[in-house]
């Protein structure tokens, strides 16, 4: 199994500001404002899969293009159609006009995205609130896009995107952004996806062949043992070593 200095090392030398650059994050550090800092970081994690120049691409197109650079006013006033046919592999113009009026009633009901998560995590249930907030807002024209987004906690899959939004938006690095406070660090859970899972066994933090949340469990537990405050600050160890090792 890799050490803690070993893995500490590695965290050290790619959480840095170049980080920034060539990844989603890179979406929320163009805002000063609160919400929208949360809303297109909240925006950027729906479209995190698949090929990274590709939906980098597409999230200017939408946050820049479209929402002309305003992602709180782009929600607040959204009506179906104002994003034209604009798609990102699964996710189709229904799921994504689903998607932005359901936010446009969350911020018009309530302070927003962060009221939401925290009150799931204040019962136990940060996933599980903030779906069942969109699918029973949902109507008939959404299809598997707007599923794959918004995955569901309950089939047990990793929740990777998910887990890396709570990332972006609790801990506060030169990296992440660190503007909600109603969660410590130590209770956030690793975005696994396949190259983290793949190095995490290599390493030996991590034994389960599944890329499912179990595997996101036990993963997170024994990074926990190398830094029980911060855990997930290793995933910037973890992903960054996967992909110059790639």
């Amino acid at each position: 199994m890799i050490t803690k200095s070993e893995l500490d090392n590695l965290a050290q030398k790619y959480e840095t500001e170049v980080f920034i650059n060539d990844d989603p994050i890179q979406f929320i550090h163009r805002y000063k404002d609160k919400k929208d800092i949360e809303l297109a970081g909240f925006i950027a994690s729906l479209l995190a899969y698949g090929s990274r120049k590709q939906f980098i691409k597409k999230l200017e197109q939408l946050l820049y293009d479209i929402a002309q650079d305003e992602p709180l006013n782009f929600i607040q006033n959204y009506e179906t159609g104002f994003i034209g046919d604009f798609n990102y592999r699964f996710g189709k113009p229904n799921d994504f006009n689903a998607i932005f009026l359901i936010l446009k009633n969350l911020y018009s009901t309530s302070t927003g995205l962060e009221e939401l998560f925290e009150h799931g995590y204040r019962q136990g249930k940060i996933f599980e609130n903030v779906v069942d907030y969109f699918y029973s807002r949902a109507d008939k024209s959404v299809g598997q896009g707007f599923y794959h987004m918004i995955p569901n906690p309950h089939n047990g899959g990793a929740m990777k995107r998910m887990c890396m939004y709570l990332r972006w938006m609790v801990r506060k690095s030169a990296v992440d952004v660190g503007i909600w406070k109603f969660m410590p660090t130590s209770e956030l859970y690793i975005p696994l996806d396949v190259h983290v899972g793949r190095i995490s066994r290599e390493m030996g933090l991590l034994t389960r062949n599944a890329n499912d949340f179990k595997s996101v469990i036990e993963l997170t537990q024994n990074l926990k043992k190398f830094c029980p405050e911060d855990p997930i600050k290793y995933d910037f160890a973890l992903f960054g070593y996967g992909v110059n090792q790639k």
